[in-house]
Formats: C-alpha cells, structure tokens, sequence
C-alpha cells in the first residue's frame, strides 16, 4: 500500500466531520448534495495533501463501493467549476485537487512532483489597460524548483 493510501485511511476515521458546513458549502456553489459529492468533499476537506483523482477514487470507494470512478472524477469537474475545489496542474503529471480553505498559493517540486502549499501573498491584478475585455476573478502564484527533500541530492551531482 501506498504511503498517501495510508494516509487516506488514517483520515477516514474524521471523515464525516462537520457534516451540515459540507451540506451549506455544496449548496453555495450551486450543487446538490448527493452522497457521492458528499465524499468526495469530505475526502478533500480532511486531506492535508494534495491528492490525484485515483487516490481520490480510491479512498472514497474504501467508504463506499458503489461509488464509481466516472462519478468521482465528474464530481471532482463540478467541485472545480463551482469554485469549492482548486486544480492544482502539475507538468507532465496528474493534476491533483485541493480543497478551497485558507487562501495560498502552491510550490511544486521540478523532480519528484511534490505539491506543496505555500504562504498567501496577495498578488496585484494587472492594470485594466492590459486585459482588455478580460475579467480577472483571482491570481494565484504557483512556484517551481526543487523541494526541500530534492534540492540537497542536486547540489551533489
């Protein structure tokens, strides 16, 4: 078993913590709240990671079998839409998810693909002459390099 697969299971003993924010949380974005998106936000709320959309799947089919992988992943695409869960896009790897909480922006490790969260810092919306008809909803920093457990291994090669 994987190490995030037991970090899942670790958190599943608090999964179903503060069931009526997650109800009011579904509403406000405009979805309803079946019991499949129920977990999948759940999952999401307690996880301190930034899971894929198969760790996703597999912890929320550990809680309940019939919940299938189409319905998860489509889940996960209305969370995201509905501004409830942020899609974290790492190169050449599987996005991964992260529940809308405390704001901050992300570091993400060049080597091994670590998602880390990083401070929040506010980030200045360009001028409007620049945007043109564009409407800017919120800027997110997103910093690339080398994490802290690969950037020592770099240095000796």
């Amino acid at each position: 078993m994987a190490r995030f697969e037991v970090l899942i299971l670790d958190r599943m003993s608090n999964f179903m913590t503060d069931a009526e924010g997650i109800r009011q949380s579904l509403e406000r974005g405009g979805l309803r709240c079946t019991p499949q998106r129920y977990a999948v936000m759940a999952f999401l709320m307690q996880c301190h990671g930034h899971p894929t959309a198969a760790e996703i799947y597999r912890a929320v089919n550990r809680l309940d079998p019939r919940s299938s992988r189409a319905t998860t992943y489509n889940n996960l695409r209305d969370l995201v839409q509905a501004g409830l869960v942020r899609e974290v896009a790492v190169e050449g790897r599987s996005a991964r998810f992260d529940a809308k909480g405390v704001r901050h922006h992300h570091f993400i490790c060049d080597r091994c693909g670590n998602v880390e969260d990083m401070k929040w810092y506010k980030v200045p919306k360009p001028a409007s002459s620049t945007l043109g008809k564009r409407i800017v909803r919120e800027c997110e920093l997103i910093f690339r390099g080398l994490c802290t457990k690969c950037a020592p291994r770099h240095a000796f090669r």
